[in-house]
């Protein structure tokens, strides 16, 4: 498996895949020699049904325009074979096609070429299944974050220290902006009141409306194309800070066991992404904000103490009830319902902790398992409800 670094990155939103990943292919594309006098990109499938509403051909054009005239063509009809997020960018002079390059975003930022296959940085961890590094914890006397740690090196704890801190900073704006979100459909933001309201009430409810305040705070953030940590990707970047960021503010625990419990998640998320899809157009939202709400329980789980049993069955759980959820952004926009998506999972994220945490650990079915299963769904789902903006909530929303 690849890097943590590869998992949590750092950029604005709405979307990884709609947003960042275009945008690294139009400044990869624009590095090329070739000195056109003119770009056209068209984007294809997923990318062209939703890309207006999660920003695609402004990230590009923010790239290709500063440098010549860019048109961007849409066909959402024509998906290529390899991913539902192709782009074909070609560099013309006088009219004619001089360069051209077709390249795919297929999740959390990540590109991928037809020829080369996904862009591959080194492999860091030679164990790519939790099975496997659950068996090493055991038999070495250890827990995950110190396998994240034997595998990356020191340094890595200086990346999620900085990991860390964007979450923060995010979630302080995300707090303090209000007023309505661009894209249309003119969704208020509401972290700010639901911060508020947070005060009047007590024990439990307090604590609740408050971890609903922190992943609402960074999902507005999100929506609003601000900065954020892609956990494991923009459109699902609300759970793991609210939950990260509620248990530290309230559990008082050092900074040192937030970034162990952020290298924790981070192995659940990077074996998702290995092993199945972290991309909302190949698998459905299941991959995004099932996996953030893996991720959210396995970091709480090793803040409570957790047995490596205990984690795995947390992240397990969190996922296995996130199966069949599906990708239809109203609108093509990261708002509806992918906002308040966030702020539940945050909350059941806990929730599958303190369930593993009572429990001794044993469970029939592993995080493993669920991970194939993920993907299997995630293929039987039809193109429709795979963030192409078609089907669900989406089509009644336009029905309306």
């Amino acid at each position: 498996m690849e890097s943590l670094k590869e998992l949590y990155k750092i950029g604005c939103g709405p979307s990884s895949s709609h947003t960042m990943g275009p945008k690294r292919a139009a400044e990869q594309f624009a590095a090329r020699p070739t000195l056109p006098d003119a770009y056209r990109v068209t984007l294809y499938g997923s990318l062209a049904a939703t890309g207006k509403g999660h920003l695609t051909d402004s990230a590009i054009l923010s790239v290709l325009e500063p440098i010549a005239p860019t048109e961007i063509v849409w066909h959402p009809e024509i998906v290529l074979p390899f991913h539902p997020n192709g782009m074909l960018f070609e560099g013309l002079k006088k009219g004619e096609v001089i360069d051209k390059w077709t390249v795919y975003s297929v999740g959390g930022g990540t590109l991928a070429d037809e020829r080369k296959g996904v862009e591959k940085p080194a492999e860091i961890y030679h164990l790519n299944t939790i099975a496997e590094i659950k068996d090493w914890c055991y038999r070495e006397g250890k827990t995950y974050w110190e396998y994240v740690n034997d595998c990356e090196g020191p340094e890595i704890w200086d990346y999620l220290d900085t990991v860390w801190i964007t979450m923060c900073e995010t979630i302080h704006r995300g707090l303090n902006n209000d007023g309505v979100l661009p894209g249309g459909l003119k969704v208020a933001r509401k972290a700010s009141t639901y911060m508020v309201k947070s005060q009047s009430y007590t024990d439990s409810l307090r604590s609740r409306a408050r971890i609903y305040a922190y992943a609402l705070a960074t999902s507005e953030e999100n929506a609003a194309g601000g900065t954020v940590v892609t956990a494991p990707t923009c459109g699902s970047s609300g759970v793991m800070p609210a939950v990260l960021y509620h248990l530290s503010t309230t559990r008082d625990f050092l900074r040192v066991r937030i970034l162990r419990a952020l290298a924790t998640a981070g192995l659940f998320g990077n074996v998702a992404k290995t092993n199945s899809s972290i991309s909302g157009a190949e698998v459905g939202c299941q991959g995004e904000v099932g996996v953030a709400c893996a991720m959210g329980a396995a970091a709480a789980c090793q803040l409570y103490g957790g047995t490596p049993s205990q984690i795995e069955y947390a992240a397990e759980m969190a996922l296995e009830h996130h199966l069949g959820l599906t990708c239809d952004p109203v609108c093509g926009l990261v708002q509806v319902p992918c906002i308040e998506r966030n702020a539940i999972a945050a909350a059941r994220a806990l929730d599958a902790n303190i369930y593993a945490t009572l429990s001794d650990g044993a469970h029939m079915v592993s995080y493993d398992k669920v991970v194939e299963v993920m993907r299997e769904t995630g293929h039987d789902l039809p193109s429709l409800y795979r963030e192409t903006a078609e089907g669900g909530l989406a089509k009644r929303y336009r029905e309306r």
